[in-house]
């Protein structure tokens, strides 16, 4: 294995999508020998962008599991955070909070109108979903979609390209839930279950069509 930038990004986007990782796992996932997975990540940790921690699993030896510090996700793109963040603090400060809020939801209005026009609202849930999940991932959200065995869904985004300006003003999470309720329509049920902002590696939504009323 040639021991490159490419071998590099490929463990951190693993690591990015998938969450921590085993050496064992990582070798898996990289199609590589275990020395060869151990190489990559002592290398990114020594860059500061990886870091290991002994997890006890039962009876067994420790497990040493690998993660992605904040530098490490700083890798993937946060849609220019900078301006966005001080256009943020400005309008607070010039026309104040719900001044704010107003603006974030109408640009919220505009995705909806936009991702309306790319998915079909006769589709099954489940292809609504998968237009969205491609649609985001687009956006940057690093996007995709479960089913869960009770018939469910899971809509997972493991990239928040916003999350320094969401960091500043919860609107914008409370404005993707607006959004994707009227996409995927008014009968569905949309609850967050990981964030990002609360300490997730991820952003994470179980949804489901409401029961039909008797």
């Amino acid at each position: 294995m040639e021991n490159n930038i490419s071998d590099n990004e490929r463990a951190v986007s693993i690591l990015k999508n998938k969450g921590e990782q085993t050496i064992k796992e990582l070798a898996q996932e990289l199609k590589v020998t275990t020395e060869g997975a151990r190489f990559q990540l002592l290398k990114l940790s020594n860059e500061g962008f990886v870091k290991s921690e002994s997890r006890s699993k039962g009876r067994g030896r420790p497990q040493q599991v690998w993660s992605l510090t904040a530098k490490g996700h700083a890798r993937f793109p946060d849609t220019h955070s900078g301006l966005t963040v001080k256009l943020i603090e400005k309008i607070k400060q010039n026309l104040g909070e719900e001044a704010l809020n107003q603006i974030i939801f109408a640009a919220g209005e505009d995705n909806i109108v936009r991702y309306k026009e790319n998915i079909d609202s006769t589709d099954s849930l489940e292809n609504k979903l998968e237009q969205l999940a491609e649609i985001r991932t687009k956006e940057g959200y690093m996007a995709r979609f479960e089913k869960e065995e009770d018939g469910s869904f899971m809509l997972i985004e493991n990239h928040c390209p916003i999350c320094e300006a969401a960091k500043t003003c919860q609107g914008f999470c409370k404005s993707e839930l607006n959004t994707f309720k009227k996409v995927l329509g008014e009968n569905i049920q949309i609850k967050r279950v990981n964030h990002i902002l609360a300490g997730a590696r991820r952003c994470a939504y179980k949804i489901e069509e409401e029961p039909a009323k008797v």
